[in-house]
């Protein structure tokens, strides 16, 4: 049976590493969460909060992003950074004199997020872990009485996106999402002129993640850092060897880990395309190509990639390609550009089509939740309005899911030779543009085509309403995991 919440799953640990006085302390103080829990939840849960009420955070994941969520928190008023966590101590001592310097208040470090759960006064949990941690952490957070803000992606799956998606309006909790362009106002308003219908109608929206990302070379397996809780850091994924290119930024390119970086830097330009699309969920087709090309490493995702997702209002098209940077043709492109009847809108500008004048974008202005990210998402915390979120857990969930899709196509593909300049994805204009960008990509970097493979991806039919396949028992496989015990995402939140 698995554990409901994250209280059931701290009794499912072991007893030896919970015994003697620890552990008479947890039992204790878990008695106390769960009896304020019976009588309506944390002082966090659903009360609207005083505008000088302060708050407290625990920042879960301290290598990289996380240095953002715990410098942004410590710089706002009536806001105190009380816990930085971490399943590697090497990175408290940085974390710690952090806070310290900007807030004047040094934060308790803990390993295990868990600990920090047990804390009635704690009222956020600001995770900025690997991918493969971020929806069940989130989901215990949520059982646990506290606000979420989530890094992206949402997920490391759909099904679990999802059941952060329940876990959040069950549990009343403000959960909001890392793709950060939804706290601008100007990209809002963008998006509001295109819908206007004023530039004609969207055809195809597309989305580009074109950033170096060259070998990380291979790491031989070893004993893990003595700092390191390894069992811990691999958390829900499957129990694995350790070696240096999982710790702490490589993780990205493992499939037990990561979404490659089309599901790390595109699920930002991948959230904008799906936002250009007027009530756009999940699509009713996706097909993906691409493959790991130009170097032999350890990383297992694809470095490049091209995707289209069908909607019935348009097509979502996504380039994800990282032999760039090391020629002047070939340099990092991260935008979105939206295609219509009309011509092409791109960084806030309309070309119209046949050569006319470039205009720039005009429309309704769209105002959002001031603040930033950070300061938005302690706005809504202390409103306790869904609205207030300029990135609620939904819109994450679903972009987040964009993302996973076109990495499930391209998993259950097969390896196919380079052709002449076919239409593997069909015959769209801008499609094929993308495909020609891509072989031309690869023969800068010294790739050749005659004698290379790509891996053509599966085509895939979607029920957009009950997120699942169509006829195709391997690709729903693909919508969960295989967890391992006690961290384990619950079928009932």
């Amino acid at each position: 049976m698995q554990p409901k919440n994250h209280l059931q799953t701290r009794f499912a640990k072991k007893r030896s590493l919970m015994s003697g006085p620890n552990r008479r302390r947890f039992l204790q103080s878990t008695a106390a969460v769960t009896a304020a829990f019976a009588i309506g939840g944390t002082k966090s849960s659903g009360n609207i909060l005083g505008a000088n009420e302060r708050l407290r955070v625990a920042v879960a994941g301290l290598h990289g992003r996380g240095r953002s969520h715990y410098g942004a928190y410590a710089k706002m008023k009536d806001v105190e950074v009380a816990y930085v966590v971490d399943p590697d101590s090497r990175q408290y001592a940085r974390a710690i004199n952090d806070v310290k310097n900007i807030s004047g208040t040094a934060p308790k470090p803990i390993s295990d997020v868990r600990e920090v759960l047990d804390d009635p006064e704690l009222n956020i949990v600001s995770i900025a872990t690997p991918n493969h941690w971020h929806s069940l952490m989130s989901i215990w957070a949520c059982q646990a009485g506290k606000d979420v803000y989530v890094e992206k992606p949402l997920s490391h799956n759909i099904s679990e996106g999802r059941k952060l998606v329940e876990a959040a309006r069950k549990y009343k909790r403000m959960v909001q999402h890392g793709t950060q362009q939804r706290s601008s106002g100007g990209r809002a308003s963008e998006i509001a002129a295109l819908q206007s219908g004023k530039y004609g109608k969207l055809t195809v929206s597309k989305g580009y993640c074109c950033k170096p990302r060259w070998s990380i070379g291979k790491k031989t397996t070893e004993t893990p850092p003595g700092e390191l809780d390894f069992n811990l850091w691999l958390g829900p994924a499957p129990q694995q060897p350790y070696h240096g290119n999982l710790v702490h930024y490589n993780w990205h390119w493992f499939w037990d880990t990561g979404n490659g970086d089309t599901g790390n830097q595109g699920v930002h330009q991948m959230d904008v395309a799906r936002w250009a699309i007027p009530g756009a969920t999940l699509p009713k087709r996706v097909l993906s190509m691409g493959g790991r090309f130009g170097y032999d490493d350890q990383g297992q995702t694809p470095n490049t990639q091209v995707t289209v997702m069908e909607y019935d209002e348009a097509l979502l098209l996504f380039e994800t390609r990282g032999l760039v940077g090391k020629h002047k043709s070939m340099g990092r492109m991260v935008t979105n550009e939206f295609y219509t009847t009309e011509g092409v809108m791109r960084d806030g500008t309309f070309y119209p089509k046949n050569g006319g004048k470039p205009e720039k974008v005009q429309g309704p202005k769209v105002e959002v939740t001031p603040g930033g990210a950070f300061g938005s998402f302690i706005h809504a915390v202390r409103s306790r309005k869904i609205s207030d979120l300029n990135a609620d857990v939904l819109e994450g969930h679903y972009s987040s899911a964009l993302c996973h899709l076109c990495n499930i196509s391209y998993r259950l593909g097969v390896s196919v030779p380079f052709g002449g300049r076919d239409q593997v994805l069909g015959d769209n204009p801008q499609v094929t543009s993308s495909i020609d960008k891509v072989r031309d990509n690869l023969e800068v970097v010294g790739e050749k085509l005659a004698q290379s493979s790509y891996h053509l991806g599966r085509p895939l039919n979607m029920d957009p309403k009950s997120e699942r396949f169509i006829d195709d028992k391997q690709a729903n496989a693909q919508l969960t995991r295989n967890y391992r015990k006690p961290f384990v995402v619950p079928e009932t939140v």
